[in-house]
């Protein structure tokens, strides 16, 4: 008998400045990995991956995904992106579900809501969840934002210093709440 261990994957995107952005504003995504969460917030479980980058404007990089602009919105969905890339790639076949504090993401990118904007982005996001979906079980769960979740927080720290060019400071040393 096979037992099957759900993957939880907190996503979470920064941005500096979320008015009047353009293909300059520095943004950033994060996510991490985690088996043994409860989902509650307490910091059951164990992170077995996190990843983190900074949402790219430029048509012609190679990670280029679709993001036009750096804006809170484009980061939750590149965060997203990159979580489901991992999923394709590293993530096994287990069932996952991807938790996150932005409604926007999570409903743009499992194809719930049409995208007003981030077209392309949103285009390419809702691609990546349908392949993932097809080959293990997916689900999305909001979390809110801000309110002392340990995975969530960890997910926004990875963000936030992306955003800013740094790295993120090893689980060991971070508390939740510091970004």
């Amino acid at each position: 008998m096979t037992i099957h261990r759900k993957i939880s994957i907190y996503v979470d995107g920064s941005c500096e400045e979320n008015r009047n952005v353009s293909s300059d504003t520095p943004a950033g995504w994060g996510f991490c990995v985690v088996i043994g969460d409860t989902g509650l917030g307490k910091g059951q479980g164990e992170i077995i991956t996190e990843k983190s980058g900074p949402v790219i404007t430029k048509k012609t990089s190679s990670e280029y995904i679709g993001s036009e602009v750096g804006s809170n919105n484009t980061a939750e969905l590149c965060a997203l992106a990159h979580a489901l890339k991992w999923l394709l790639i590293e993530g096994g076949n287990e069932p996952a579900v991807i938790r996150g504090d932005s409604q926007y993401a999570l409903n743009i990118g499992s194809g719930i809501w049409k995208a007003k904007a981030n077209k392309e982005l949103a285009l390419n996001v809702q691609k990546l969840w349908k392949e993932v979906s097809s080959l293990r079980d997916l689900s999305k769960e909001h979390v809110r934002a801000h309110r002392g979740h340990r995975w969530n927080e960890r997910a926004d720290h990875l963000a936030f210093r992306a955003m800013q060019g740094k790295e993120a400071l090893p689980l060991q040393f971070w508390k939740p709440g510091k970004r």
